[in-house]
């Protein structure tokens, strides 16, 4: 039986990073998710690295700090998949106040010191502007967009690299307190073969399921229950410039952004409902969409309607209940919580994407009394998997230089998604033909061997929406070609992974 130091259950964001902190620290790490890393609420977020500007409207300036800085401190770790976006804050006076927004933005630019981002200021919009007509004036500010799912997966390989095992499709069913810590008893559903290990202390990172797994595997209440909020987004085509995104104001007081995304559309969300179903159930429902249509809608000079949606999204928020009445009022930070068990058993109720570094080095460090020897956090200055880069227009030469039998685009997309890792894609290639089969939209299967082997991708879906976001182009016919593809490939490569499952 395998034994570790500790045991993170869950793969979205939270656990990744705790298992990125831990491994960086000499802990042996097992980590375990149900299904595909971030494939919960990590890969259904609004994709920004942010400090929360509408946040300072409850007070919580200590998160907004801590979120600046971090939004600093993770564009330099992971340059690929991170990078500054310019949002345009169109102003009407029914809304907020004018001199409320210029005090909540002078905050914006100095709660924090940031100067990879430039500072908020006042603007107009001329006649060029996608907006309205009467929409003439308003505001700038700047944030960090980040391609969530991916960010996942940075860390989940940043922790094999320091050992860590990385168990995705395989499930925690349950834990018996032992001798030093605990036996867990884990599912492995690729092969339906149940196997324990040993952990010495466990973290509970399972994010919306947090409190139900917490009451799962200790028979006892949870320290904490979260509130669970779904968040809706719809993907429609392009409305804007590539380098202007929008914060628009609604009537009920909430705010919708319009991003840019993947090059052609816009990403519009999000909606906030309380969700009391399985997070896995979250889809979105009309009314949601018919309230971001007409949210775009008041802005926007081109109108938009249902049948402009290309893809919808929808996932579930664990907010850390504090008896607000309004969702959007619930705070967003996080609470680690020891559960009232014999042995050390972690749980992380909350947290937001800008953030998660600070929760998995706190985590780790709570976990601290029970490891001896354990060592300081270095994730604040260890760059993630493929982002030892200085500009991406310099690496974009030097693979393009190298390879110029590629495609610019496939380049370009490379470069966003995995940085320098992209010249592990190519290693041994020397021609588009050794690239092998083309499924479309410049996915071939050199790629996506490269993700099955080494990034644990293992269905299309993996591929076509977490490792990539070629799912807005592809057909129905084209994925499953993929995934007959995968079926395959899948089986030889968990032959290799998994045998150590029955040993």
């Amino acid at each position: 039986m395998q034994k570790f130091d500790l045991l993170v259950i869950g793969g979205g964001i939270n656990g990744a990073g705790i298992a990125a902190d831990a491994a960086g620290r000499g802990l042996s790490v097992a980590l375990c998710e149900k299904a595909d890393l971030g494939s919960g609420t990590s890969s259904a977020s609004t994709k920004l690295i942010h400090g929360g500007l509408r946040y300072l409207e409850t007070w919580e300036f200590g998160l907004v700090r801590k979120a600046l800085n971090e939004s600093e401190t993770l564009l330099h770790l992971a340059p690929h998949v991170i990078h500054p976006m310019c949002f345009h804050l169109p102003y009407e006076k029914h809304h907020r106040p004018w001199l409320l927004i210029r005090l909540g933005l002078f905050l914006y630019n100095t709660l924090a010191h940031r100067p990879s981002y430039k500072k908020a200021r006042a603007v107009r919009f001329g006649p060029d502007s996608p907006l309205d007509g009467a929409l003439t004036h308003g505001f700038v500010y700047y944030d960090g967009w980040v391609d969530d799912a991916r960010l996942v997966v940075l860390n989940a390989l940043q922790a094999a690299r320091k050992s860590a095992r990385i168990m995705t499709r395989t499930e925690c069913l349950a834990l018996e307190a032992v001798d030093q810590g605990w036996q867990a008893s884990l599912l492995d559903h690729v092969s339906e073969k149940q196997f324990t290990i040993q952990a010495k202390t466990v973290i509970n990172a399972a994010g919306p399921w947090v409190s139900r797994l917490a009451r799962q595997l200790t028979g006892q209440a949870p320290q904490l229950d979260v509130r669970l909020v779904k968040g809706s987004h719809i993907v429609v085509p392009l409305m804007q410039p590539l380098d202007q995104a929008y914060l628009l104001q609604n009537e009920d007081q909430r705010v919708i952004f319009a991003i840019p995304y993947e090059q052609r559309f816009t990403l519009i969300g999000t909606t906030e409902e309380d969700f009391n179903k399985d997070p896995a159930e979250a889809v979105i429902s009309d009314n949601e969409i018919d309230y971001l249509v007409n949210a775009v809608n008041r802005y926007f000079k081109r109108s938009i309607s249902r049948k402009d949606v290309v893809h919808a999204y929808s996932g579930v928020r664990p907010l850390v209940s504090d008896k607000q009445s309004l969702a959007r009022k619930v705070t967003r930070d996080y609470r680690l919580e020891f559960e009232n068990t014999p042995e050390p058993l972690l749980s992380v109720y909350g947290g937001k994407i800008t953030t998660y570094r600070l929760l998995a080095k706190q985590a780790v460090d709570k976990m601290g009394k029970h490891l001896s020897g354990i060592k300081r956090s270095r994730t604040r200055k260890a760059i993630l998997p493929g982002g030892d880069f200085k500009m991406r227009e310099q690496l974009y030469q030097v693979l393009a230089s190298s390879n110029n039998w590629i495609r610019p685009d496939i380049i370009k997309r490379w470069i966003h998604a995995y940085g320098n890792l992209s010249f592990e894609i190519v290693r041994n290639v020397s021609s588009m033909s050794d690239m092998g089969m083309n499924f479309g939209h410049g996915l071939f299967q050199r790629e996506v061997d490269y993700l099955v082997e080494n990034e644990w991708a293992r269905t299309a879906d993996d591929v076509l929406w977490r490792r990539t976001k070629l799912g807005l182009l592809f057909t129905p016919e084209q994925s499953a070609e993929l995934d007959h593809y995968l079926r395959d490939k899948v089986i030889k490569q968990d032959i290799k992974t998994r045998t150590w499952v029955s040993r």
